[in-house]
């Protein structure tokens, strides 16, 4: 049996893992979950009042849906933007070039989970860009 037939008739399951893997070049802690060739899966998470860097896509596209805590995510492109309220049961969409930050609330932690399309290509992916708010993950390159 062939690597890719094997990966077919695992199917995978997983639970939400305790700690993150990796810090987001945006600064969110992120728990990887499961990927397939057309897309991943991610849970971010940011602490009761921690501002993401403001960064853009250069080619993946995402749906983030917000599970729990309160927060902000501003999107801007092709001279539009806005703010979203998130809170739990938001979803929205961030496409390839928009421009994006979020914000947790004072109170609580602000966690979402979001799909990639295609999936994650690595840290290069990101490019930060000037965003609404001050950020202490200064990585502000324009």
């Amino acid at each position: 049996m062939s690597m890719q037939e094997s990966a077919k008739t695992a199917f995978p399951a997983m639970t939400l893992p305790a700690a993150h893997d990796v810090i987001a070049p945006d600064g969110s802690e992120v728990r990887i979950l499961l990927s397939l060739t057309g897309g991943s899966m991610a849970h971010f998470r940011l602490r009761p009042g921690q501002v993401s860097a403001a960064v853009r896509h250069r080619t993946v596209e995402e749906i983030w849906y917000v599970l729990s805590g309160q927060g902000e995510m501003w999107r801007a492109a092709e001279g539009m933007e806005t703010v979203t309220a998130l809170a739990p049961g938001i979803c929205l969409s961030i496409e390839p070039g928009t421009a994006f930050q979020f914000r947790a609330g004072e109170t609580e932690t602000l966690d979402a989970i979001a799909i990639t399309m295609p999936p994650w290509p690595g840290e290069d992916e990101a490019e930060f860009v000037p965003g609404p708010w001050a950020s202490p993950i200064d990585r502000n390159q324009s």
